[in-house]
């Protein structure tokens, strides 16, 4: 029994003994695959985990300085090409410019970014990093080399932006173009940021290299405008002249654009373009008017301060307020306070005037068509200071017993003549009109081409001066001719 116990107990002491060298064994294994592990960490403190990669270049197990050196080769053999519009292509070699590689923190910040005891898992994934390379180069051979280029040098089509476009019943929008005008300040901002990241490739259009239109066909601003000057074009002025003139869309379109903000622009040139046209058309102050006299004789005057007189001046304003408000309005235009006559036709001072022939010394007053009062008178002696001036003009002012005076003689300091009349019926500001003239011996024939010619005022017999004077209103017409 006593053996048994030895035995069994020495077994234990066996046994016990394996379990320790195993455990040992064990521990250092374990040691060694923490030195192990430990020291590999620590290889990772200077160098870059398994499979990464930086700028596309293969850095596993690398330091900061031999990724370096990958960059900068990086830098030597550095090319950008260029895409511009319909695929075009050309390259600019950082030799160009002489480039040159200065630093890259980031390939050091890549590296403290590491958790070195987390390294086995960089085995099972592959960590890609891009960084900016710090470079220098010849900015003068940059701006050189940006000068020469051929998207540069090309001839540059600048954009046009959509637009309101008339298509003969509405504004419609035009949709935008876009040209080859390249903006050479972002051109070289865009390349700068390239060559910063070593970029192979900078497509032009991408980029916003080219100038772009300020306004395309989805700009809200753009279908605005349409719909202003479309409400614009609601406006309608007839004028009735001796024919209906008419301002509409087929005008107003015309004065109708958009300023470099998109906001309505009316023409002020157009409007008083179209207003002197019109004045051209239907003033008849101081026109050539051909007619037929009382006789049956066909003449023509010249001249003088009656007929039609626009006021082109007022009526701008009008048609602008009209159109603003698309307004449909028919209309008179505005005349000048002297500027209307009795008709648009020609000859505009209807059938009621006065007719004054200087050659038969004559004068009728027609009234409706018919002769009303007709007699021969004595008109201006014909030298430059006494001659009845021809012309069409109006009576602008009646009075009785009134004194006529001539000008003023510097020698004496008073008037030439003074002389007193019954009956004065004013043709000009100037001082000529008609009115009766006792002191005549006759009337008619050549009594003018005498000493008895008048100083321009048309002299009548005290009857039918009198007679005139009842019968004629302010703003009769005046016919004097030839």
């Amino acid at each position: 029994m006593e053996r048994e116990a030895y035995n069994r107990k020495k077994d234990l002491k066996g046994q016990s003994g394996v379990r320790k060298k195993v455990i040992c064994i064990a521990g250092g294994v374990v040691l060694v695959l923490a030195l192990v592990y430990l020291g590999i960490a620590l290889y990772f403190q200077s160098h870059y985990f398994f499979r990464t990669k930086i700028n596309g270049h293969d850095v596993a197990g690398k330091t900061v300085s031999a990724a370096e050196e990958a960059l900068k080769e990086d830098v030597s053999s550095y090319e950008l090409e260029l895409v511009g519009l319909d695929g075009a292509r050309e390259t600019v070699a950082g030799s160009d410019i002489s480039m040159k590689y200065e630093k890259c923190d980031g390939a050091g910040r890549i590296l403290k970014q590491q958790n070195i005891l987390l390294w086995p898992g960089a085995l099972f994934r592959a960590p890609e990093y891009e960084t900016e390379v710090e470079i220098s180069y010849n900015d003068e051979q940059f701006q050189e080399k940006i000068a020469s280029l051929g998207v540069v040098t090309a001839e540059q089509t600048q954009p046009v932006s959509a637009y309101p476009r008339y298509d003969g019943e509405q504004f419609v929008v035009e949709p935008e173009q876009y040209g080859t005008a390249v903006q050479t300040d972002i051109l070289k901002e865009k390349m700068a940021e390239s060559f910063a990241s070593l970029e192979e490739t900078l497509d032009l259009e991408e980029a916003g290299c080219y100038a772009s239109p300020a306004y395309t066909a989805g700009s809200p601003e753009v279908q605005q405008a349409c719909d202003v000057m479309n409400r614009y074009c609601q406006t309608r002025i007839v004028y009735p002249m001796t024919e209906e003139v008419v301002i509409d869309k087929s005008v107003i379109s015309g004065w109708l654009s958009t300023d470099e903000n998109m906001q309505v622009v009316i023409s002020e040139e157009a409007v008083r373009g179209w207003l002197q046209q019109f004045g051209d058309t239907y003033d008849t102050i101081g026109t050539t008017r051909t007619f037929t006299t009382p006789t049956g004789k066909q003449a023509t005057v010249s001249g003088g301060t009656y007929g039609w007189s626009i006021n082109e001046k007022a009526e701008y304003d009008v048609i602008i307020d009209a159109v603003k408000n698309s307004r449909v309005l028919e209309r008179e235009p505005e005349y000048y306070i002297s500027g209307h006559a009795a008709v648009h036709g020609m000859p505009d001072w209807g059938s009621t005037y006065i007719d004054v022939d200087l050659s038969e010394q004559h004068m009728w007053y027609v009234v409706d068509g018919s002769i009303a009062l007709e007699t021969d008178v004595v008109t201006g002696r014909p030298t430059p200071e006494r001659i009845t001036p021809e012309g069409t003009y109006s009576i602008v002012e009646m009075e009785r017993n009134r004194v006529l005076k001539g000008s003023v003689n510097p020698a004496t300091g008073k008037p030439s003549y003074e002389t007193p009349v019954n009956y004065w019926m004013r043709v000009t500001w100037s001082g000529i009109g008609f009115h009766d003239a006792t002191w005549q011996p006759a009337f008619g024939g050549a009594l003018n081409q005498t000493s008895a010619g008048s100083h321009g005022c048309i002299n009548m017999p005290y009857d039918k001066a009198a007679q005139l004077y009842e019968m004629v209103e302010m703003g009769t017409p005046v016919v004097i001719h030839y």
